[in-house]
C-alpha cells in the first residue's frame, strides 16, 4: 500500500512529495532530495495494522 507524504529536505529544507511503501512494515533507506539531489536518510514509522504513524528525515552523514 503506497502512501505520499511530504518530506523536508534537512539540507536545503525544501519540502517534496514522495511515497512511502507501508505493507513493507518500518523501514529506513536513502532517498536524494528531489531539489538539491543531496542524500537523505527516511525513516517510516508503520503500525501493526500497516497504517503509517510518522516519517522522519536526517542527514545521510549524521
Amino acid at each position: 500500500m503506497l502512501e505520499f507524504v511530504v518530506v523536508h529536505c534537512p539540507y536545503c529544507g525544501e519540502g517534496f512529495e514522495t511515497s512511502v511503501d507501508c505493507s513493507a512494515g518500518s523501514q529506513a533507506y536513502v532517498e536524494d532530495c528531489a531539489i538539491c539531489c543531496r542524500p537523505i536518510e527516511v525513516h517510516v514509522q508503520v503500525g501493526d495494522d500497516e497504517e503509517l504513524v510518522g516519517v522522519s528525515t536526517r542527514r545521510d552523514s549524521d
